[in-house]
């Protein structure tokens, strides 16, 4: 028997379109499976949780069948309250399935403590650039007698003197006491 005509013939033409039949049963059969095995469709609304304490977020991730996943927050933000979401990973109105991990950065507790940089002996011109490159502001200047004009003689926090190596929070108001160019 010769190749076309085998191809030709009424068995393998049944055989070809039997083999169809069953691939397309087979795949329909399939994509009813994974349609009901991944609940296609069916989705939750990620709820806007910025500004939300943890407790809160929570209650409201499991009444919408969502994980909360919390990442740690470096910077704080003094526009939100302590311990509050201050970021959400997927953003809010965003379409999940359930049980999708959110995650949420968290507002600390307060600005992390910074040391304070020796400017005993600089001068204004220099201290005040570095204070505030560290997050630092420039509180009061103070003159005092000494020899050395705008010259950094101590440094002084809610009055009290601070020294090279103190921490304090960032954004804390150091007042300057220079020397005003006059012999004591």
């Amino acid at each position: 028997m010769s190749l076309i005509k085998f191809i030709t013939s009424k068995t393998f033409l049944k055989q070809v379109l039997l083999a169809l039949v069953a691939v397309f049963v087979l795949c329909f059969i399939m994509l009813q499976w994974l349609k009901s095995s991944t609940n296609h469709g069916d989705f939750e609304t990620v709820p806007n949780l910025t500004g939300k304490s943890i407790s809160v977020a929570n209650i409201e991730l499991k009444e919408n069948k969502l994980v909360m996943q919390i990442q740690d927050s470096a910077n704080f933000n003094p526009d939100y309250p302590k311990f509050s979401v201050i970021e959400q990973e997927p953003p809010a109105g965003t379409k999940v399935k359930e049980n999708r991990k959110i995650y949420l950065t968290l507002n600390p507790s307060g600005y992390r403590k910074i040391q304070v940089p020796n400017l005993k002996e600089r001068t204004f011109r220099q201290a005040k650039p570095m204070l505030e490159a560290l997050g630092f502001q420039v509180g009061k200047i103070i003159y005092e007698n000494n020899i050395g004009k705008d010259l950094v003689l101590k440094m002084r926090h809610k009055g009290k003197t601070i020294k090279e190596g103190d921490k304090l929070a960032k954004t804390s108001k150091i007042d300057l006491v220079l020397g005003n160019g006059e012999r004591p």
